[in-house]
């Protein structure tokens, strides 16, 4: 006869185990302590075997049942309940170890060594203060694209479009690699494509040439550090990037070849570059030495001098000078480097020259093999052209410059 709820409780220990049948080989197993636990009987390959579904009542009789008929369907298949439950436990450790912040790590680790420290640094930021704390915890397999969805629109929502589309397409990435290493069944993040706005690119607004001798003659009257001053000076001599200038060190530099040649970790292309150096640099850099030539560093922190100048002293000083910020024109360091190219373009000097000076990415990679002291010459002249430009970028405004033949656009 099948047990009741009633039965059960009623049931007192006696001072030997006893059993109450349900059937079906399901019983229940009163022993002396008082203990009430839920069993199952059954033969595989002839071989009696029994298998320990719980204990009354955190078990309920309703519930014994169902997982006495979940075994009985295993063992029809042959398939022993015990080592079921084994696999199923196993699955779930294995489910808990990967979650997606686990495998994010780690796929990180995996990617960091051929990403710039800034990029790494991005990559860990946005991911450890917009995603983990949302799905870190969630087994890999179980984040869905409604949980991404969720978490992009979020950042979305604080007018963080280029973030959100980043978080989208890193998050897609760590699911990519989750299904290459046999952790997911397929990427998320892949049907959010589309999901968010792409904001409009914002390209760095360059000087135009009165509003260089507008800058140059701020620069003379900024009352701050001379070495922000010098830098500066520097960053509209070289256009170089500004990371590149305020992490440069003095091995760098051979001013007496007025040469700087930058190593590939710090390029943003990954590849070593070469800065010819004009007369007018070579000054500044003569006069930087005597504050900071005795360091590593060109623009060392000045409140911890084993770091160099922040990101954001060259923007500051732009804001001082009325270049930055509210009611300006919106000049920010970057813009160094469209203004060289802009104006260059105008004084007739081949796209190729400056390009290569600019260190940008070339995409035919026939020309990409070309190392990075190519069109030296060329670079070297128009590098000494430009700083003999800016002492009066109004001269023959609209005219030819008479820039150095060999730099200029044939024809």
């Amino acid at each position: 006869m099948p047990l009741t709820d009633a039965k059960i409780r009623n049931t007192k220990p006696g001072p030997k185990p006893a059993k109450l049948a349900d059937g079906g080989g399901l019983y229940l197993e009163v022993r002396p302590t008082g203990a009430k636990l839920w069993r199952y009987r059954y033969r595989i390959a002839g071989k009696e075997n029994l298998f320990a579904i719980g204990e009354y009542p955190s078990i309920a009789l309703a519930e014994a049942r169902a997982e006495h008929g979940k075994a009985r369907a295993l063992v029809k298949q042959g398939v022993h309940p015990s080592h079921n439950r084994q696999a199923e436990r196993l699955s779930n450790q294995a489910a808990s170890a990967n979650t997606f912040e686990a495998v994010a790590k780690e796929w990180i680790s995996k990617k960091s060594p051929r990403w710039t420290a800034y990029y790494s640094r991005q990559v860990t930021r946005f991911m450890q203060s917009d995603v983990f704390p949302y799905v870190g915890k969630l087994p890999i397999r179980s984040v869905t694209s409604a949980h991404l969805l969720e978490i992009v629109r979020r950042i979305e929502g604080r007018g963080a479009e280029t973030v959100a589309l980043l978080v989208r397409q890193w998050s897609s990435a760590i699911f990519r690699y989750a299904v290459a290493t046999l952790r997911a069944d397929g990427d998320p993040a892949a049907a959010l494509k589309g999901a968010i706005h792409r904001p409009k690119v914002e390209h760095h607004k360059p000087l135009s040439r009165s509003e260089i001798v507008t800058f140059l003659e701020a620069v003379d009257k900024y009352g701050g550090y001379r070495t922000t001053v010098i830098a500066l000076r520097l960053m509209l001599l070289t256009f170089v990037r500004t990371v590149e200038l305020r992490k440069g060190e003095w091995s760098e530099f051979n001013l007496q070849d007025a040469e700087w040649r930058i190593p590939a970790e710090r390029m943003k292309m990954r590849e070593p570059h070469i800065v010819p150096l004009s007369e007018q640099a070579v000054v500044l850099l003569r006069e930087l030495q005597t504050y900071t030539g005795g360091r590593g560093l060109l623009f060392p922190n000045y409140r911890n001098p084993k770091e160099c100048m922040t990101a954001t002293t060259l923007n500051r000083a732009l804001e001082r000078m009325g270049f930055n910020g509210k009611g300006s024109i919106g000049f920010s360091a970057h813009g160094f480097r469209a203004t060289a190219s802009t104006l260059l373009n105008e004084m007739g000097y081949r796209s190729d020259v400056i390009e290569r000076q600019l260190a940008h990415s070339e995409r035919n990679k026939v020309r990409a093999s070309y190392n990075h002291a190519e069109y030296m010459e060329e670079r070297r002249s128009m590098m000494q052209d430009w700083a003999d430009f800016l002492e009066d970028p109004m001269r023959n405004k609209g005219k030819s410059t008479g820039v150095t033949t060999r730099a200029r656009r044939p024809g």
